[in-house]
């Protein structure tokens, strides 16, 4: 087949620049589905720490309110354990 003439606008080149747009345009193509695919690799892995955390923050909580319950309890304990007995308190008479 006869090769195109150029008849000295640049052609040639232009059909060079727009080969090479097209190969630009694939390669981009290309590295946005690989993108894509590793974001969502990501995403997923996101929901999965963030899951994680959710229950390991329920379980240091309800642990933290197990041990705030001990606390609040132990000087009535501590009380009950030396055999410490409050003063009566006596009956205002009228």
């Amino acid at each position: 087949m006869a090769r195109a003439k150029d008849h000295g606008n640049g052609q040639s080149r232009l059909d060079e620049a727009l080969a090479a747009l097209v190969q630009a345009q694939a390669t981009m193509v290309q590295t946005q589905a690989t993108f894509v695919a590793q974001s969502a690799e990501t995403n997923k892995r996101i929901a999965e720490y963030e899951q994680l955390a959710a229950e390991r923050f329920a379980r240091i909580e309800s642990i933290l309110i197990e041990h705030n319950r001990i606390l609040k309890a132990l000087p009535e304990a501590i009380r009950e354990k030396i055999g410490f007995k409050p003063p009566a308190t006596s009956v205002p008479q009228e």
